[in-house]
């Protein structure tokens, strides 16, 4: 760590398109001990982008300027496509310097080890940004299982669904190159997976349906994926690009209770739009996008609307920098990004194999 106690931790970005500009720069910024001090892009039209919402940060047309002098910073964030993770991780780690990798950690599980074992011989710290953790829906039903209001919990769905009825044209994301990553079960089931194993633990076992529908669609834009977990829950995850009457965000039945909500946390739009933390109104959802609960409390039926827990993504900055000031605990460990990143390849498996593909007891995290 280069920064004294009393200054801000200096941090660089690199990329600036979504993930860059939308979430990780203003989330930075909006950090108190935290400010964005370089941006690493090549693109004329990001780089004046970045020149305008950050004219103190220094600009960089490669990642390559960072590792030449690594004093200037104390920490890299990488927001780059999926095929570029591990080696710019890596980098930032043999340079020493402490390093967010934007989601999924990397393409393979073989990839995600190797960033793991050469952050832990380097004793550098490594995080991934998994910031639908902090989603406002999801902090409300953690809440809500936390108080044991639904009783032992059976069945839980989830979902990210949109309609996009044609491929984006030279998306990297639209990419069949296995080293790109690309398709919804990399994509958003990282984020599905994610959640699913913070409330409930390490799957026994995978099934998966995956499938590419849309004309001209090289990767999968319509997947389903079951997990088994321990003590008898079931989750069902659904991600797709086809659907146009939406299902629920969540669904969550236990043997007392059901929770029940519609809609998407309105984080990421309000970023897009300018809003920041700390604004008024920040992380809100109105009423109309409460979820419901039904259940049993002390003998007494409860029936209606629950209001959702403020979204707050900027957690995951002030965490990251109380581990980096103060030795507290990283806000995503790289092993529970290599747990899920397991499941997805045994996700793909099941779905190539056409059967349930069992997880060995010591594959998660490992």
């Amino acid at each position: 760590m280069n920064a004294s106690p009393s200054e801000s931790l200096r941090v660089a970005v690199i990329g600036y398109g979504l993930a860059g500009s939308v979430f990780h720069a203003p989330l930075i910024s909006s950090t108190p001990g935290l400010e964005v001090s370089g941006i690493v892009t090549s693109n004329e039209s990001r780089r004046a982008m970045a020149r305008r919402d950050f004219p103190g940060a220094s600009l960089f047309s490669g990642a390559g300027e960072i590792w030449r002098d690594p004093s200037r910073f104390d920490l890299v964030v990488v927001a780059t496509s999926n095929r570029s993770h591990v080696p710019l991780g890596l980098a930032a780690i043999q340079a020493g310097l402490p390093v967010v990798i934007d989601k999924p950690i990397a393409v393979t599980v073989e990839d995600a080890r190797r960033l793991i074992t050469a952050a832990r011989d380097h004793a550098v710290p490594l995080t991934v940004f998994q910031n639908r953790r902090w989603d406002g829906d999801f902090l409300t039903l953690r809440s809500i299982i936390d108080r044991d209001l639904l009783g032992p919990i059976v069945r839980y769905e989830s979902r990210f669904e949109r309609y996009r009825p044609a491929p984006k044209a030279n998306a990297w994301r639209e990419s069949a190159d296995p080293e790109d990553g690309g398709g919804l079960l990399m994509d958003l089931g990282s984020h599905l997976i994610d959640g699913a194993l913070v409330l409930f633990g390490r799957p026994l076992d995978v099934y998966a349906e995956v499938g590419a529908y849309r004309p001209g669609a090289v990767v999968d834009d319509d997947t389903f994926v079951a997990l088994r977990f321990a003590g008898g829950v079931h989750a069902h995850l659904w991600m797709n690009t086809v659907v146009r009457t939406l299902g629920p965000r969540f669904h969550v039945s236990g043997l007392r209770g059901t929770y029940s909500k519609y809609g998407l946390d309105p984080q990421e739009p309000a970023l897009k739009d300018g809003m920041r933390p700390g604004e008024p109104g920040w992380g809100l959802e109105p009423q109309t996008s409460w979820g419901s609960l039904s259940t049993t409390v002390d003998g007494l039926h409860v029936d209606g609307a629950v209001e959702t827990l403020p979204g707050a993504y900027e957690h995951f900055y002030t965490q990251l920098r109380d581990s980096l000031r103060l030795d507290e605990p990283l806000p995503v460990l790289p092993s529970e990004s290599l747990a899920t990143l397991q499941v997805i390849e045994a996700a793909r498996e099941s779905a190539r194999e056409h059967r349930v593909v069992s997880l060995p007891p010591n594959a998660m995290g490992s």
